[in-house]
């Protein structure tokens, strides 16, 4: 009887795994920071929260925001509890990162707080592990802002904002900073900020204990040492875009967005400098630009890394070499519509799902765990110009 007993309960928790929530950013209005139309000009209602089953890969609806104008990329808290969104983006003026509670139970998101970014057209929001700091990059602002997170998820007023100067060789794409996304190395000791505009990774020190700051009643100190800064050049014209670590930590591999490449690195705990190894392209030899790659992650097992391409309307799939952290690319897989702009895999690396945003839909594809390669579901999930892609188990 006891055997059956522990049988069950095995039986039970693999069900519970297999069911899982993804969460959808989307544009609501396709304005730009010059002209704005009304609200909900794309027929989106914000961010949407589905009940992703791992066994079938299909997804049901549970609920959407109401009022939350572009929550175009978001970051989930490691306790799974909390979410937080750029917001406000390609809109005039400056934009704002927003938070919200995440029932698990009902699979609602409870609006709690929103703050300004910093600046204007917030492309990437990050949250640290220890749940106390969320960084947001502000791509047309050409700058970053750290907010400390309260004991009820919400944000604080930003405690730090830096805004860099200069351009780039390209006079249309890099006429001057486009801050694209702020990722913390997985150890937490470090914060990398990649540079669209400036052809530049740079690297602040990170302390997630910060506190109060001397002094001031109730003011408080910035987790970043803006004194122990190094910088990291990539080649003119490339347009570094996202950056993603290997499980083990000891690797990096960041996309280009102009260059059409991934850049392999060496990561060095101490010093958090990324040493390069190797850059690939992220397409076919004979394929000519321009290039629009837009995300980059690996499998959870290390043993795959997966390229996203805009301008082909494909996903590039690469062999990881686990000691070297090197690439070798082994095949294309079409996203089936337009504009894959940001995609994901699910805890389990069992499935890739992809936003395609000007297609109003996302393609979720079977992961071969041997192999690597991706075979689509004939089913889509349709939601209006889907922009970034969560899984929370």
């Amino acid at each position: 009887m006891r055997i059956l007993f522990s049988f069950l309960l095995v039986l039970t928790g693999a069900a519970r795994a297999q069911k899982m929530y993804l969460l959808v950013g989307t544009y609501t209005n396709t304005g730009t920071s010059a002209t704005n139309p009304k609200m909900d000009s794309s027929g989106s209602k914000g961010i949407y929260v589905y009940r992703f089953d791992g066994a079938t890969g299909r997804a049901k609806l549970l609920s959407h925001t109401h009022g939350v104008c572009n929550p175009s990329y978001l970051a989930v808290a490691q306790d799974g509890h909390h979410v937080y969104a750029c917001t406000e983006s390609r809109m005039a003026g400056m934009g704002s990162v927003s938070a919200f509670d995440f029932d698990r139970n009902a699979g609602r998101l409870r609006f709690i707080n929103k703050v300004p970014s910093g600046g204007d057209n917030p492309a990437y929001v990050s949250v640290d592990s220890s749940g106390r700091w969320v960084v947001v990059a502000n791509y047309t602002g050409g700058s970053f802002s750290v907010c400390r997170i309260g004991a009820d998820g919400g944000l604080s007023p930003w405690v730090q904002r830096l805004a860099f100067s200069g351009h780039g060789i390209n006079p249309q794409r890099q006429d001057r900073s486009h801050v694209h996304s702020a990722v913390f190395s997985p150890d937490l000791r470090h914060l990398y900020i990649q540079d669209l505009g400036l052809d530049r990774i740079s690297m602040y020190p990170f302390d997630a204990d910060a506190g109060p700051k001397a002094g001031s009643a109730g003011g408080l100190a910035s987790p970043l040492d803006t004194t122990g800064i190094k910088r990291f050049s990539i080649p003119a014209g490339a347009g570094p875009r996202h950056l993603t670590f290997g499980p083990g930590g000891h690797f990096a591999y960041l996309i280009e967005e102009m260059g059409g490449m991934v850049d392999v690195y060496h990561y060095d705990p101490v010093t958090g400098v990324l040493d390069s190894l190797q850059r690939i392209a992220a397409h076919p030899d004979t394929a000519s630009g321009s290039w629009r790659s837009s995300d980059v992650h690996l499998s959870p097992d290390g043993k795959f890394l997966y390229a996203s391409n805009r301008a082909e309307t494909t996903i590039t799939i690469f062999s990881v070499d686990k000691e070297k952290g090197t690439l070798r690319r082994i095949a294309y897989e079409r996203t089936f519509g337009r504009e894959p702009r940001n995609f994901t895999i699910d805890p389990t690396g069992n499935w890739l799902l992809v936003g395609d945003q000007d297609s109003n839909g996302i393609v979720v594809y079977r992961i071969d765990k041997t192999t690597g390669d991706l075979k689509p579901l004939r089913r889509r999930i349709r939601v209006p110009l889907p922009t970034c892609l969560r899984v929370i188990p």
